[in-house]
Order: C-alpha cells, then structure tokens, then sequence
C-alpha cells in the first residue's frame, strides 16, 4: 500500500481496501449528517457487512479497471476521500467525486487530492475528458469543480431522485489539453 503527502499539513492519500471498513465505517457515521443531504454514498455503508461490501465493490471496480477508491488522512484520522466514480479507459472519460467530513472542510483537502487523481488519469492512463457531477444544490462541490479549473457543461434537470426529491445534477467537466495548460 502507498501513501502520498498532500501537503505540509499532514494530510494523505491512501488507496481505501475492505481490510479497512471499521476505519472507513467509523469514518462515515461522522460524515453522514454532511454527506446525506447530496448523495447516498454514506447510507451504503451503515454498518460492518455494508462497509465492508462498499469497499468491496471499488476493489472490484479497481481490478476491472473502471473506478477506484482512496481515503484523505489528516492527521492520521480518515476525514474524507475521493474516487474514480467512472473510469472508461476505452472511451477515454472518468467522472471524479469526493467527500469530506465537517470538521476537515476549508483546508483544500479535496481540491488537492483530485488534482493527484487528475493528474494521474491525464499522464499516466492518458484519459481526455474528467468529468464532476454534483447536485446543482452543493455549493461546496460545485466550488471544488471551479477551483479545479473545471467548466460547466450543463445541468441535468431532475436526473435523479434522493430522499423523495428529485435533484438536478450539475456537469462539469475539464479536458486533457486544458487540465495540462493550467499545469503550465
């Protein structure tokens, strides 16, 4: 397993595995009042077996080759983490997604850490298209798209539904050639 710095202030990422669902469940049941009102990534994972079949699913998506899964350490307490949600190494396109507890937001955490797995899908798996899709209502997500120097493609006017409500979902998107010129 490997561990990457993402700053001087303690933060790391680390691939998330099924050995570590009681860190990841613990994790969650902090997250949750955050996460739930925009995704249901959290209610997946409720308790031992649902942690454990979350994790899972991403280490059979990573050995298919069509997403991944790592955790955001500060500190060494797991407070977050990101994930190839998508990833069609044929067609060239993933989708990228986060999600961080409360206390950890403000820091750039989430910002820093998709720019490692943007990097590494441009110049190492040679994807052209990285696509963020969030509901038009997460500011905070939204945000990260923008700081990440994503355009807005469009909106996908009641694409899906959550907690009984139907929920716009906003695309955002940056390309190969562009994510390398704002390298620059």
């Amino acid at each position: 397993m490997f561990t990457l710095s993402l700053g001087e202030d303690g933060a790391e990422l680390f691939p998330l595995e099924v050995w570590q669902a009681e860190e990841f469940l613990a994790h969650m049941d902090r997250a949750r009042p955050a996460l739930d009102p925009w995704i249901p990534f959290a209610t997946f994972a409720t308790d031992l077996p649902s942690a454990r079949a979350l994790l899972q699913r991403y280490a059979d998506k990573q050995a298919a080759d069509t997403g991944r899964l790592y955790g955001i350490r500060l500190h060494g307490t797991l407070v977050g983490g990101v994930l190839f949600r998508v990833f069609d190494a044929e067609s060239g396109t993933c989708e990228v997604g986060c999600w961080l507890e409360p206390d950890a937001t403000g820091r750039g955490l989430v910002t820093r850490a998709v720019r490692v797995l943007i990097d590494w899908a441009v110049d190492v798996r040679s994807m052209h298209r990285i696509e963020w899709h969030a509901s038009a209502g997460n500011t905070p997500s939204i945000d990260v798209a923008r700081r990440l120097g994503m355009s807005r493609d469009g909106v996908m006017r009641e694409s899906y539904a959550y907690h009984g409500v139907r929920h716009d979902t906003e695309i955002w998107s940056v390309l190969a050639p562009e994510w390398r010129a704002g390298r620059a």
